[in-house]
């Protein structure tokens, strides 16, 4: 079994996490630290994209036209962060083998929470938010093959992370007025942008939701699907027998981002009581990731998300031993 974290950790000393993360976890993964200006995962995403240009704006990101010569300054600050962060990771992976992770925010969250240079969402315009993802789609590639140069021996695992979509899916996204709703994207035409995204590398799609769309992920060409195991509900625990069982690999997020930190045992009963509830094959819980239930950017101080992070090995040793029973 393999542990991981989600991406964003608290703090804003790059330095001292990025020999944390690959020390603590199997999957190392470069950080994300939202605490700095433009470390966010909306700025991630925005200062990898090419051929569109965009500004902060006091509500958010906004698309500006052009490409891009013409980034914003804001941009520009974005993408010099996320050089400064690759620089760090080259530094410290040197000579490293074996999977490494990047995240980026997906498609459909990033065209619900970026506004079209005459306002609202890029995802009340069909040719908008295609555009939109086929430069982000770009832009991940560069970023990708950038990853695989700086760390020759890295095998770089993608991950996108899609909390808006499930809000897109039911039509529930609020207009600029706030007086109504964009129109609903149907799974389709979710799975036709997310399948941008899964060619180039093995692919986990990240979305903490009671139902999150499982079967858009796995359709899109995901081989791995990443959700907050507390918050599923029946029907989410349905799909997700049907992807284990088809192959996917299921990141079960067990230890709660805040809060008391729990015993390995505590943290693994749900999923072991549940795979067990569902009739799934031992075997597959092996093949489970362990992660945080969403990201770590929350807790209270980098020494408690340490904690959290180091628990994670302990928990694969209890759910394998459960496997084995």
């Amino acid at each position: 079994m393999t542990t991981t974290g989600l991406g964003s950790l608290p703090g804003d000393d790059i330095r001292g996490w990025m020999p944390a993360v690959l020390e603590l976890v199997d999957l190392p993964f470069l950080p994300e630290l939202p605490a700095r200006p433009y470390g966010d995962m909306l700025s991630r995403s925005v200062a990898v994209l090419t051929e569109l240009a965009a500004d902060l704006q006091p509500a958010g990101w906004r698309l500006t036209g052009g490409g891009n010569s013409r980034a914003s300054l804001d941009q520009r600050r974005a993408r010099a962060l996320l050089h400064e962060d690759l620089d760090v990771l080259e530094e410290y992976a040197d000579g490293y083998q074996g999977r490494l992770k990047v995240q980026v925010t997906g498609p459909w969250t990033l065209a619900a929470a970026v506004e079209r240079p005459r306002g609202d969402k890029v995802l009340a315009d069909h040719g908008a938010r295609r555009d939109l993802a086929q430069a982000l789609a770009d832009g991940v590639q560069q970023h990708v093959a950038d990853v695989r140069k700086r760390v020759p021996g890295a095998e770089v695992v993608l991950q996108v992370d899609e909390p808006g979509l499930p809000a897109v899916l039911a039509g529930a996204v609020p207009t600029a007025s706030g007086w109504s709703k964009h129109r609903s994207v149907d799974g389709p035409g979710a799975v036709e942008l997310l399948s941008l995204f899964t060619a180039g590398a093995p692919t986990v799609v990240h979305c903490c939701a009671a139902r999150p769309p499982i079967e858009v992920f796995t359709k899109s060409g995901a081989a791995g699907v990443a959700v907050d195991t507390a918050l599923l509900n029946t029907a989410a625990w349905d799909q997700i027998a049907i992807a284990a069982e088809a192959g996917t690999t299921i990141y079960a997020g067990v230890v709660p981002t805040t809060g008391a930190l729990p015993s390995a045992e505590k943290a693994a009963d749900p999923l072991v009581r549940r795979w067990r509830e569902l009739g799934l094959d031992p075997e597959l819980l092996k093949k489970v990731v362990i992660t945080p239930a969403c990201g770590l950017a929350a807790a209270p101080s980098p020494a408690d998300a340490r904690a959290r992070l180091k628990l994670l090995r302990d928990i694969v040793e209890v759910v394998g031993e459960a496997a084995d029973d």
